[in-house]
């Protein structure tokens, strides 16, 4: 098939959607299809480009979540989808309203997913628990986006419950956006300098919705608190004041940005993995973690998919809740005998949630759309 995401940020290596997608299309490109991209970029190959849409003032806090819109530049569109057997959308945007309109238009078979959560975009503007604000979102896609389709990808059976419960009409395929076959149980000598500390580790953007705070502050309360260094590998909004909050502490946390290379090597020497996040469709920084061999602990919010995760409930720990962290955290470090036996056993769960897997399931998606398709189907 000739394949064509519609994504409105491609050059960023700070949003998980574009990092999945890239992902897909790489595996998808191994079995001998052939996907191009329709985004915000300058024109190359394998990629449509268009300019960026900005929008004044907002546009340095967007490029600080990894992300830009795109211009809808339609005679780049329109050559993009008479190019394609079939388009996926990304996102709820402008560029993907406009595309599908054209991908109508045009006559050819079209697939959507569902990977912004409402709750992402109104936590950036201190809305992320107000359900007014979050429901009008959720309505506001499903009718102008999401009910033109005749098949959607969520990333989670949690999002795919959550869009049904709200009236979205098409089939749901709920697909892992998967972790890749180099993430397994790897254990790796600490560093000199980590070689007397407990390592405490999350990756996701320094946004408030992530919870990155609570982590620093389960610190004054868990037994451990003195010999653990915290590292946040990720960018966002939050930087300047995470950074201060981490100051407060004996040791203070490590911000970073890795490639996957230093990422699987640090998550190698990590002794847990904590997600704190508040609202997250997926994860799939947390399953690479506990691929390599980390027990999780993660919060249970009933915004977030990553609770799903957990194998029992002692990976668990009440959202928001710094003290009932620490106790999570301290009990693993209290038991490192079943801690170890619990590493296996988490690596050996997230065999589940190989990429190859989760492409076989979006390639009969894609299938089923165009057989749809060819019946007059949406």
């Amino acid at each position: 098939m000739k394949i064509l995401f519609v994504i409105d940020a491609y050059n960023t290596n700070n949003n998980g959607t574009t990092i999945s997608a890239k992902r897909f299309a790489e595996e998808l490109n191994k079995r001998g299809h052939e996907v191009r991209f329709l985004a915000a970029s300058k024109p190359k190959e394998g990629v449509y480009g268009m300019k960026e849409f900005k929008i004044w003032p907002f546009t340095g806090l967007i490029h600080k979540h990894g992300f830009q819109f795109a211009k809808s530049n339609k005679k780049v569109i329109r050559e993009a989808v008479e190019w394609a057997d079939i388009v996926h959308c990304f996102m709820p945007f402008f560029l993907e309203y406009n595309t599908k309109k054209i991908v109508d238009e045009i006559g050819k078979p079209s697939t959507a997913a569902f990977h912004v959560q409402p709750q992402n975009i109104t936590s950036s503007l201190a809305l992320g628990r107000a359900d007014w604000a979050n429901e009008w979102l959720f309505k506001l896609f499903r009718n102008t986006v999401y009910n033109k389709y005749g098949h959607v990808h969520t990333p989670s059976q949690f999002m795919a419950d959550e869009i049904l419960k709200r009236g979205y009409t098409a089939k749901i395929h709920p697909i892992s956006n998967g972790i890749q076959s180099d993430f397994y149980w790897t254990k790796v000598p600490k560093k000199l300098e980590f070689a007397d500390k407990i390592l405490i580790m999350m990756v996701g953007r320094l946004a408030g919705e992530k919870r990155q705070d609570i982590i620093m502050n389960a610190m004054q309360y868990s037994k451990y608190g003195d010999k653990i260094q915290l590292i946040f590998a990720g960018r966002g909004p939050k930087d300047k004041q995470y950074y201060r909050l981490g100051q407060k502490l004996k040791n203070p946390p490590i911000f970073t940005y890795l490639s996957k290379e230093e990422l699987k090597d640090l998550l190698g020497q990590c002794d847990l993995y904590v997600h704190a996040s508040d609202m997250e469709s997926e994860a799939i920084s947390c399953i690479e973690a506990f691929a390599t061999g980390l027990v999780p602990i993660i919060s249970d919010s009933e915004l977030s998919a990553t609770k799903q995760f957990a194998l029992d409930e002692r990976s668990l720990f009440r959202a928001g809740d710094p003290k009932d962290l620490a106790r999570a955290i301290d009990f693993w470090l209290d038991n490192p005998e079943e801690k170890a036996r619990m590493e296996k056993i988490y690596a050996e769960s997230a065999k589940k949630y190989n990429i190859e897997h989760s492409i076989t399931l979006f390639e009969e998606m894609l299938n089923e759309a165009i057989e749809d398709h060819k019946k007059g189907l949406k």
